[in-house]
């Protein structure tokens, strides 16, 4: 081998992540957010990490994990690492079959119940909480099915909170812009009343209504923390396709932890291939992947 091609050979290697720096960063975001990087992942974890360290200066993945794992690094780039490890899938009403059971039961159900406990003098508020919101299309998804209850009903208000642990994609789902493709599965006349149409970089885009984004909120959560600074009286909460990234014990602690800010008689939605695990804990299954505490 020419002296040429060692040298090539040995910067290529240089920038691609090693199987013991794979497993460092795996565990160290397990340890941290719950979510497991099985070896499968390691290529696409090579092509974030590449990117993260040239932001962040470095000319190689090597150098990028000697800084984190022999120079004390981790501390200012573990959210950047968690969010390299993050997967951020998401859809505007994805598996519509929950938005119409937030519609057509959740909502008024627990109105009644409100009502029948106490006097009311003013409109109650209904929240609801998206709890790994990703880019926000969850969140503004449930947003638009109270907004058109609201409008429909007269009787209550409404807010909603989405919560992630990726402070980028959090970013994102305060901006509320899409590409364009992405409010197909949105109702026409949902999208004619809270979609904005418009262009940015050349490519069309869409933007959620000023309207409806003053009414959610966004805000930074670790789901392994052992409490959550939220309030304690949601009427849902949403929390769909994430546990699968969990560990079997970590899973039965979130959804524990989530279960202690529900109202009486509120709901959680967990993701179809998850719902064993809202068996396991004694929740009463009242509808696929859904549950009501008592």
């Amino acid at each position: 081998m020419s002296d040429e091609s060692w040298a090539l050979g040995g910067a290529a290697s240089s920038d691609q992540l090693s199987p013991a720096d794979f497993a460092k960063i795996a565990a160290l975001v397990t340890q941290q957010s719950g979510i497991k990087l099985p070896a499968g992942k390691r290529s696409m974890l090579e092509g974030r990490v590449r990117k993260r360290a040239r932001a962040a200066g470095f000319r190689s993945i090597a150098d990028y994990c000697a800084h984190l794992f022999r120079s004390n690094g981790i501390a200012a780039e573990l959210v950047h690492l968690i969010d390299a490890a993050t997967t951020n899938k998401t859809d505007f009403f994805r598996e519509p079959l929950h938005f119409q059971q937030l519609e057509m039961r959740m909502l008024p159900e627990l109105l009644q119940r409100r009502r029948a406990q106490s006097q009311l003098r003013t409109k109650p508020m209904f929240k609801v909480w998206s709890a790994a919101c990703s880019n926000g299309a969850e969140a503004y998804t449930i947003a638009m099915v109270l907004a058109d209850a609201a409008m429909a009903r007269r009787d209550f208000e409404w807010t909603v909170l989405g919560t992630d642990i990726s402070r980028q994609i959090l970013l994102d789902a305060r901006q509320a812009v899409y590409p364009s493709e992405m409010i197909e599965p949105v109702p026409p006349a949902k999208q004619s009343r809270y979609v904005m149409h418009g262009r940015a970089g050349g490519l069309p885009r869409v933007r959620i209504v000023p309207e409806l984004r003053r009414c959610v909120r966004f805000a930074p959560l670790n789901l392994m923390d052992k409490a959550y600074a939220v309030d304690s009286d949601f009427d849902v909460i949403f929390l769909r396709n994430v546990l699968i990234y969990f560990e079997k014990h970590d899973q039965q602690a979130v959804v524990t932890r989530l279960t202690h800010h529900l109202r009486p008689g509120g709901f959680l939605l967990l993701g179809h291939a998850e719902s064993v695990v809202g068996s396991e804990l004694g929740l009463r299954q009242v509808a696929p992947a859904t549950f009501q505490v008592p």
